[in-house]
């Protein structure tokens, strides 16, 4: 399987022949570079280091990487494989606590391992659960782009944050699969992409990834879309979610939450784009979604270029809890929910 597709889209990860083959991310869009793993070990640095991002690419991988361990063990017998296969699942649901989707994988990987009846037999089970992972989050993300485009008219000038494409899932994408299914259904579209600091995913992926796509696109600095939208060249806006809470509070990357409040004061909705498996109902609101804290020199630096004085004090949180109060609707494989959230989110996880 190749990793860019005849239809445009992107493969950040796939199993191949008992390895797993990631797009390094950290690397667009100036190079296109493809990173082989065969220890866990390895792509759960990966995890954290962004090589792969995006909540359910994340899931994806960290399924992937439950059945690379069980694949490149050697245990010859079954509890010993077992041992083995719970270390791996430890080390993988500690490299980012926020995507909601790494635990829902990992907990359906996990699953598998009481129903094996000999070490091989687990191997190929695993194998075959992270390839119906992968291929059910394709399929999810495909149908809620259809459900999302039929929000959006049929001329529409569009807002997104970060990056919520094809490299953030199995290969389609959440926010920008409803862009894509808009767009490929003939409406007049045009996206404005915030550039998402401190590591500017939306400039460096999301424009390169709608740029492929043909779809129009202007690149804006995060601190623009407030006046854009006030001169009236924003008709709404798109993200994507890492986890969204019971009661429809959304965890996504940093400053979408600013973006929500702008798309509020300006009369504008806000549309939340994200698998079934991304909400959390053991969560009950967004303040109690852990949020995580990186490295201060992300904000200190710039791609190796220092811009602030090396012992200034840095707040670096990956993500932002946008209340379900700004959200005019979620957008699911399983259709579209509006307010009030926690039934319909409750009935849609009940559905899955």
């Amino acid at each position: 399987m190749e990793a860019r597709l005849d239809n445009g889209d992107i493969r950040p990860v796939e199993w191949i022949d008992g390895s797993i083959k990631l797009l390094d991310q950290t690397r667009l869009p100036l190079e296109e570079v493809y990173l082989s793993y065969q220890d866990y070990r390895e792509l759960a640095t990966a995890i954290k280091e962004m090589r792969v991002r995006g909540a359910p690419a994340i899931g994806v991988t960290a399924a992937f990487g439950v059945a690379l361990a069980a694949v490149h063990s050697k245990a010859a017998n079954l509890e010993t494989l077992r041992t083995e296969l719970s270390e791996a699942i430890a080390v993988l649901a500690a490299t980012r606590p926020t995507a909601v989707n790494l635990f829902w994988a990992l907990d359906r990987m996990q699953a598998i391992i009481p129903r094996a009846i000999d070490p091989d037999h687990l191997r190929q089970l695993l194998v075959d659960e992270a390839a119906r992972i992968f291929e059910e989050d394709d399929c999810a993300n495909r149908q809620m782009g259809l459900h999302g485009a039929a929000l959006l008219p049929d001329q529409a000038s569009i807002l997104t944050h970060c990056n919520a494409g094809g490299l953030a899932t199995s290969g389609y994408g959440t926010a920008l699969g409803v862009i894509k299914a808009a767009w490929q259904c003939g409406k007049q579209i045009r996206v404005f992409a915030d550039e998402t600091r401190p590591l500017l995913q939306g400039a460096r992926l999301t424009a390169w990834e709608l740029m492929r796509a043909g779809i129009p696109t202007t690149l804006i600095s995060d601190n623009m879309a407030g006046a854009l939208m006030r001169a009236g060249e924003i008709d709404c806006a798109i993200v994507g979610a890492d986890r969204i809470a019971a009661n429809g509070d959304v965890a996504n990357k940093i400053g979408t939450y600013t973006v929500a409040v702008l798309a509020k004061e300006h009369g504008l909705p806000l549309y939340v784009a994200a698998p079934v498996s991304t909400i959390d109902l053991n969560t009950p609101r967004g303040e109690n979604i852990p949020i995580e804290e990186r490295n201060a020199d992300e904000v200190r630096h710039l791609f190796g270029t220092q811009i602030a004085p090396s012992n200034v004090q840095v707040r670096n949180p990956a993500f932002d809890v946008t209340p379900h109060s700004l959200v005019a609707a979620i957008v699911t494989e399983l259709g579209v929910v509006r307010a009030p959230y926690e039934a319909g989110l409750r009935a849609l996880a009940r559905a899955r």
